[in-house]
Formats: C-alpha cells, sequence, structure tokens
C-alpha cells in the first residue's frame, strides 16, 4: 500500500476510463473484481464469518456504481455460504448500466433485497431488517459524491453509527470526500475501509482518519503501469 501513489477523485475516474477504453478490460470485470476484493477482507477481518454461516453481513446500497461494487459483495458471500442481504435504498429503476447488471443478476440469486426506497421510516425498516447483522457494509455513495448526503441516505448513515455491528466502508465512507478528507455532517464511521487500486489523497488527511478506520487497498486488475502514469501527470 506504502508504494502506491495515492489518487484524486479526477485520477480515479481516469484509471478507470483508460483501463476500459485503452486497456480493453471490462467494466463489468472491474466491478466484479471489487466486489471479490471486500469479500476477501471481510472473510480475513471478520473473526470467523465464514466459519459462522449464521453471521449476517448487510449491504446497503444506493444507485450508482458503489452500489454495484455492493451488490457483487452479496452474490460472492452468498456463493461461500455467507448470509447477505441487501438494503436498497434507492430504486430499481434508477440503477443504470454495471450496477444494474449486476443487480438483476443478484436477483436471480438466493440473496434478500429489501426495497426501502419508498418508505416514511428508514430507520424503523433498518431495524427491523438489520439490527442484528454482524457487520454492515456501505455502498451507498462512491468517489464521486460531494456535500451533504441527502435522505434517505442521511438517514440510513446515522442509523449505521448507532449499530454495535462492524462498519466496512465500501471504497469511501459515504459523506467523507475522498479529496479534502473532510466529513459531511452526516458521515459513515467505518471500522474499515476497502478502497479500490490505491489510496485516496483525502485518506491522508487528520479529519479522515475516525472515519476511515483500518484502511486496505483492494487490487481490481488494473496494471501498475497505468496507475503510475495517471499519477504522474
Amino acid at each position: 500500500m506504502d508504494s502506491l501513489p495515492a489518487l484524486t477523485r479526477r485520477q480515479s475516474r481516469a484509471i478507470d476510463e483508460l483501463a476500459i477504453d485503452h486497456y480493453g478490460i471490462p467494466s463489468m470485470v472491474l466491478m466484479e473484481n471489487a466486489g471479490r476484493g471486500v469479500v476477501e477482507v471481510l472473510l480475513s477481518e471478520g473473526d470467523g464469518l465464514g466459519d459462522e454461516p449464521a453471521r449476517e453481513v448487510a449491504i446497503l446500497c444506493g444507485k450508482g456504481n458503489n452500489a454495484g461494487d455492493g451488490f457483487v459483495v452479496a452474490r460472492h458471500l452468498a456463493i461461500l455460504g455467507i448470509r447477505a442481504k441487501v438494503l436498497l435504498l434507492a430504486t430499481a429503476g434508477e440503477l443504470r448500466g454495471d450496477a444494474l447488471q449486476n443487480y438483476e443478476i443478484l436477483t436471480r440469486c438466493d440473496v434478500p433485497v429489501v426495497d426501502l426506497s419508498g418508505v416514511s421510516n428508514v430507520a424503523s425498516m433498518l431495524d427491523a431488517e438489520a439490527s442484528d447483522a454482524a457487520w454492515l457494509a456501505d455502498a451507498l455513495l462512491g468517489t464521486g459524491a460531494i456535500g451533504e448526503p441527502r435522505e434517505p441516505y442521511s438517514t440510513a448513515i446515522e442509523w449505521m453509527n448507532r449499530q454495535s455491528a462492524l462498519r466496512l466502508a465500501v471504497d469511501v465512507p459515504s459523506g467523507l470526500d475522498c479529496d479534502t478528507g473532510q466529513p459531511a455532517g452526516c458521515c459513515v464511521r467505518a471500522d474499515h475501509t476497502c478502497t479500490f487500486v490505491a489510496p485516496k489523497v483525502g485518506f491522508a488527511e487528520p479529519s479522515a482518519g475516525e472515519y476511515v478506520g483500518k484502511l486496505h487497498v483492494v487490487s481490481i486488475g488494473i496494471p501498475p503501469r497505468l496507475i503510475a502514469e495517471v499519477a504522474n501527470r
């Protein structure tokens, strides 16, 4: 991790685009690698999670590619026999591209997907659906999100922070600006963050530490030469 250059939001996007457009790596492959990498971290940090399949992982998903990563996480947990549940804070109709495709794959698997997008009391529904989860995965907002999270994400974030379950952020804690390291007024306090490709520049800021928790850099199959090329521009 120390040998990897820290990336900005723009650099992270550029690396993805170059990997897809010039290296020919399909975007679905990158998303698949991302989700599987998160599951590997969950297994390594999960204190026997793989040996106790009754312990549930609840994945809170929004509508962007971050949600798509979350759908992959849920599928691979289920493949390993670990109970997983997706709590969807957006409507399925808002999903696009790879996120939509992975959602459609997930609906054909034995993973519960609970649509919370139209409920009047999100916190109460989260209590009912996931209060006994061993882990909560934050796949709500990705690196592109800036500013204060809106409803229903803000309520979901506040709910997550009140739970005793361990919290894992997918790529970036929702509500944390990955460039500045400044948290919004409502920001996930992760115990672990699985960020993709390389650390983000904001993670090194003192203001970010209590939200990022233990940082894990997950490879998604990007060649090191490409990372260096973009970082050195």
